[in-house]
């Protein structure tokens, strides 16, 4: 019998490379050790990042450090709020609740659409913009959230018939 060796793995600590920003830390020194929902908020505080549960928010929170993806989350946050519950079902529900409300950047698996877009205003023109190519959190003169970019050209298209203004002139075809 022939006996294949594998590439060693390389054993790291996920804390060792990534750390938790600064300005997150009193937050996670008050997080409970209690079910419930927490929630990650970016700079504007009108969209959250993450909306996560655990039936132990503080312990859960602490273990947000090891991807990458995580890290680069994190560095968005501003501050971290929590609701708890009374169980974990109750968690759950509370979660999949916010994220189908909120429609959180980082939340992938319960969101239902994965393109959110906002009207994006400048001098010069009006633009649909996707989550997926500008971060909501820091990007000025943004306008609505919508679902999709044919509910964001919709709306585009109610508030011209309202004003009764020309479609050309906001770069909507009819």
């Amino acid at each position: 019998m022939v006996r294949r060796q594998s590439a060693p793995r390389l054993e790291f600590e996920a804390a060792a490379i990534y750390e938790y920003p600064e300005h997150l830390r009193p937050f996670l020194s008050e997080a409970p050790a209690l079910p419930g929902v927490y929630i990650f908020h970016s700079e504007s505080d009108t969209l959250p990042l993450y909306i996560g549960k655990s039936v132990n928010i503080r312990s859960r929170v602490l273990s947000h450090l090891r991807t990458p993806d995580e890290a680069a989350m994190l560095r968005q946050a501003r501050r971290i709020s929590w609701i708890c519950t009374a169980g974990e079902m109750g968690a759950l529900l509370l979660e999949a609740r916010l994220i189908k409300e909120q429609q959180p950047l980082f939340n992938k698996r319960l969101r239902r659409n994965r393109q959110l877009c906002s009207l994006q205003l400048s001098e010069q023109k009006i633009e649909v913009v996707s989550a997926r190519s500008v971060d909501f959190s820091h990007e000025p003169n943004l306008f609505g959230l919508f679902a999709n970019r044919r509910a964001a050209l919709q709306s585009l298209q109610n508030l011209a018939d309202e004003q009764k203004l020309c479609y050309a002139c906001w770069g909507l075809n009819r």
